[in-house]
């Protein structure tokens, strides 16, 4: 699992490398991942293949041999990323309640719902450090 220092975004790439992986719910050959790109972007296939290693490299994919090529699968799903991100835009925050509350005031009603609905589902007493 990637650690816990702070996070570089994605940059363009990687992030659609990421939103490809995460959309195919299974691990892609660098193929897989060239041809899903098509045809709204065609990096060549060696462009592609060094994204996926450095991904790999810094903790965000894991990889299994398959032949001679690698499978590639995210470490992490697209919803603990993204709440990943949220929890480092609070951290660097002096003042957690007044963002968190701001927050909550800006969100749309369907996110306030599905916001208190999670609320209401977390069990009593987690440690909020651990990951679901």
């Amino acid at each position: 699992m990637p650690s816990l220092r702070r996070s570089r975004p994605f940059g363009d790439l990687e992030a659609t490398v990421m939103e490809l992986l995460w959309a195919a719910g299974r691990p892609l050959l660098v193929r897989d991942v060239v041809e899903g790109m098509h045809p709204q972007r065609a990096p060549a296939y060696t462009t592609v293949m060094t994204v996926l290693d450095n991904l790999h490299r810094k903790g965000w994919l894991q990889r299994e041999r398959d032949g001679r090529a690698w499978r590639y699968e995210p470490v992490l799903s697209r919803q603990a990323y993204t709440a990943r991100l949220m929890h480092e835009a609070l951290a660097v925050s002096d003042d957690r309640a007044g963002v968190l509350a701001r927050f909550v005031e800006e969100i749309d009603p369907q996110d306030a719902a599905a916001l208190a609905a999670a609320l209401h589902e977390t069990p009593e007493g987690r440690d909020p450090g651990t990951a679901s």
